[in-house]
């Protein structure tokens, strides 16, 4: 008794139809968080799970501020109050453990405050180069 069809037509269709399924959930795990906006920044929040974390973590390098939110064994965090005072001021909750900031060139104090009220703050003088700011907690 045979179970499988002598011709690979019907498996190549398949296999197939796999990779494209596969494929189109990668580039919709790809896409970045929404831009939005408060004052003259602009921001985009995420990082949650593995493949949205990898693809803010490489648009870095392309942002003149990216801010990264973590406990101090290195978890994750995520909805922290988030305040920019300096060349220009800005209030937003960070949605995710990465922060990417489009903002004009000047000095700047940011303060990360967690759910449980826990702040820190950090000054950063914003200019041609990307900066990074890691916030530990």
């Amino acid at each position: 008794m045979q179970w499988f069809s002598s011709s690979p037509r019907p498996f190549v269709g398949l296999v197939l139809m796999a990779m494209g399924m596969a494929a189109s959930g990668a580039v919709q795990a790809q896409q970045p968080a929404p831009m939005q906006s408060a004052g003259a920044v602009q921001y985009r929040c995420g990082g949650i799970g593995l493949d949205e974390s990898t693809a803010m973590r490489s648009a870095m390098p392309s942002y003149p501020l990216a801010l990264l939110f973590a406990a101090a064994g290195g978890e994750y965090l995520a909805d922290l109050s988030v305040r920019l005072s300096g060349a220009s001021t800005a209030e937003f909750t960070a949605t995710g453990p990465v922060c990417l900031l489009q903002l004009p060139q000047g000095k700047y104090t940011v303060t990360a405050t967690t759910k449980d009220g826990r702040e820190k703050s950090q000054t950063v003088d914003v200019g041609a180069s990307s900066k990074s700011l890691d916030f530990r907690f």
